[in-house]
């Protein structure tokens, strides 16, 4: 566990009270500013982790940013948001092969919680959406159904896919491992599960992989912003909607609270948490040139 993660996990993530968080801050380099904003919502219980971090990795300013949605508890979550970002910048690929360094050390993370976890005799697992920012290339890395969603050129883009056990390659995929996908109240592998991709869900694994599906943009003067969020934001707000109602809010921090707000506002029944990470140097470069 890396120092910063236990600043972060001692200060950022603490839902006293169950009350909302936020925060947020600028690389050093001025070339990103974050912000981020979570609540329990209409839940009793917080099963939501989030994780903003940068760091630097060879000279490297680098910006991490995830947001993990638990369930069955908030231990997989927790563990995810301590360790994932941690065994990430320690991979001796991190710099020259970054999206290796992502598979295998969202592959690494999984394993090693399933084996911390061993002695629990209830499952847990969580979602990872995660964003990593390495000089002008953004990697967007998912698994689960928090979704990441960036503002290009003025357009609401979707950067990663929900894994839902109902899409044809998952279910075949789920099917093919001998597990199979079933109705109850919505589709779940097993009967059990609504998502088809997860960190832990050790009686599920052989069908539940951890396998990110990574996507890479460029970062040039058309890419605006980025919006990570738990499925209690996008269960009652579009994509669209959500760009469209944070554009002209240039503070990260308030972006975010806005989209938590907003989310309870329209009756979201789950834990939200949202993330949002602005794009500065198309500020300075937009009057040299239209994109990169």
């Amino acid at each position: 566990m890396g120092y910063l993660n236990s600043v972060l996990s001692s200060t950022s993530q603490v839902h006293g009270g169950d009350g909302p968080v936020s925060g947020g801050g600028l690389s050093q380099n001025g070339k990103f500013s974050y912000g981020y904003a979570s609540s329990a919502g209409k839940r009793s219980s917080m099963e939501d982790f989030y994780e903003t971090r940068i760091d630097g990795v060879d000279g490297e300013i680098v910006g991490l940013f995830g947001v993990f949605d638990g369930h069955g508890g908030a231990r997989a979550a927790e563990y995810v948001k301590q360790n994932l970002f941690s065994n990430l910048i320690k991979h001796p690929k991190f710099i020259s092969d970054t999206k290796s360094a992502i598979a295998d050390a969202y592959s690494h993370t999984d394993s090693e919680f399933l084996k911390s976890d061993s002695t629990q005799n209830r499952d847990a697992g969580s979602t990872a959406s995660t964003a990593i920012l390495v000089g002008d290339r953004l990697l967007v890395a998912n698994v689960g159904d928090s979704r990441a969603v960036i503002c290009r050129g003025g357009n609401a883009i979707a950067v990663s896919r929900d894994h839902k056990p109902d899409q044809t390659d998952e279910r075949r995929r789920i099917e093919d491992a001998g597990g199979f996908v079933m109705w109850a109240g919505t589709w779940r592998v097993g009967g059990v599960l609504a998502v088809s991709r997860a960190f832990g869900d050790r009686l599920l694994k052989q069908y539940v992989v951890a396998d990110p599906e990574i996507q890479e943009e460029m970062v040039d003067s058309s890419l605006e912003f980025l919006i990570l969020a738990s499925d209690g934001l996008w269960d009652v707000v579009t994509n669209e909607e959500a760009v469209a109602m944070i554009k002209q809010i240039e503070e990260p921090e308030k972006a975010a609270k806005r989209l938590m707000q907003e989310a309870y506002q329209r009756g979201s029944a789950d834990n939200i948490t949202t993330v949002v990470v602005r794009f500065l140097a198309n500020q300075e470069g937009s009057s040299h040139s239209g994109s990169g």
